[in-house]
Parts: structure tokens; sequence; C-alpha cells
């Protein structure tokens, strides 16, 4: 009995691995700065609602140093890095920093009161975009949360996979704020 009991709770725990493999690629606990083929290259273009109605484009953002964050409210890593981006707003803002939040919710487009809700409860005080399939395939994104660092000339700075820090953030920025 004891033995048939082993093997249960072997076979229990091997299935615990591979799920946790599999949600630790779909939401990573650590962030990780790659060096992408997209680095240098020109930021895909796009068109997205905003929680407020607004159609919004990345040429709106044309000179801006801006930070697209790809997150969820359903998401514990991506809600504990957003108060770094509040901040890096209130910083940077008036310098030329633009940062989008792409919401990555399913359904997004029929849960924009929940995700205003949401992200007014958080105390976002930058532009939060309702996110598709096709904008989080053109940016290749893994997983959430996800951020991508475009300058002012409208080429990929970095990408980060999983949460960032506040002082991780500034650095990929500092260099081309000023």
């Amino acid at each position: 009995m004891n033995r048939n009991a082993i093997v249960i709770v072997a076979l229990a725990a091997i299935g615990m691995l591979v799920a946790g493999k599999y949600a630790a690629r779909q939401s990573s606990s650590t962030a990780a700065v790659t060096a992408s083929a997209a680095q240098g290259a020109m930021a895909p273009g796009f068109v997205l609602a905003s929680i407020d109605g607004r159609n919004v484009r990345l040429t709106d953002f044309h000179g801006k140093v801006v930070v697209l964050n790809f997150w969820a409210t359903w998401c514990p890593p991506c809600k504990t890095e957003i108060p770094g981006f509040i901040e890096l707003q209130r910083r940077y803002g008036p310098l030329g920093l633009e940062i989008g939040g792409i919401t990555m919710d399913d359904g997004a487009e029929h849960k924009v009161a929940a995700i205003a809700k949401a992200a007014g409860n958080m105390g976002i005080n930058y532009t939060v975009l309702l996110g598709n399939d096709r904008v989080a395939e053109i940016y290749g994104v893994p997983g959430l949360p996800t951020t991508i660092f475009i300058g002012r000339d409208g080429r990929i700075i970095s990408e980060v996979y999983g949460p960032i820090s506040l002082e991780d953030a500034e650095r990929h920025i500092r260099g081309v704020i000023n």
C-alpha cells in the first residue's frame, strides 16, 4: 500500500513540475533581458483602442521614448511591476517618455469597464490599451509580463521577458531619454 502511495505522489509531483514549467513560460517570475533579433529594428506599428475609447497608434508617440508593457489584470507579476511604471511616467513623462500598458486580458474589448476600474484602483497614470493576439504576435510576446523599450527614432532598444524593477526599467531608458 505504501508503495502505491509513493508512486501516486511521484506522478503527481512530476505532473506539477510539467505544469509549473508551462506556467513559467506563460508568466515568468524573473526578468530576463534579451538581445533579440528585433533589437535595433523599427518597432511594428499598431492601432489599439484605449480604455477611454480613443484609437491610439504607435505613431502618435513619434519622437518620444516608448515603453510598451504587455500585462493582464489576472497576472500577479504584472501587477507588481506597475508601481514602477507609474513612477517612471511621473519622473520621465515631462522629458518625453510615453508608457503604453497593453492589456492582454481575454476578451479585453468586452471588459473595458473592469480593466478601467482595475487601472484606476492601481493608480495607473499612463495610457492603457486593449491588446489582442495580433499585436502580441508582431512583438513576439512569449508570455506576461513582457516589456518593449523603443527609442525616439522608433527602433526597439531592448525587450524584457518577466517582471522588471523600477531600477532596471530606468536603466533601459536612461541613455535615450536625455
